[in-house]
């Protein structure tokens, strides 16, 4: 992957994390609310994981948010 679809993954991440930790929910819980594993929601709050779109509806489903809340960020299209 190049550097800056490296970083937004990263920034996508912690967004998602941070939306997580306000919301007072594990990793665990996103799971048992979706059709994703504790590993695979762990590997997109650390940027290793470039999700499919489905995963993104998945996703949000666990967080109870809808997509368009997981990609409210700011992100880099070029430097």
């Amino acid at each position: 992957m190049d550097k800056i679809r490296d970083k937004n993954l990263v920034k996508f991440g912690q967004h998602v994390k941070k939306i997580r930790e306000n919301l007072n929910l594990s990793q665990d819980q996103v799971a048992a609310n979706s059709n994703l594993t504790k590993s695979n929601i762990s590997m997109i709050e650390s940027g290793k994981r470039n999700l499919a779109f489905t995963t993104l509806i998945e996703l949000a489903k666990g967080l109870g948010k809808t997509p368009k809340e997981l990609l409210d960020f700011k992100f880099d299209l070029d430097e």
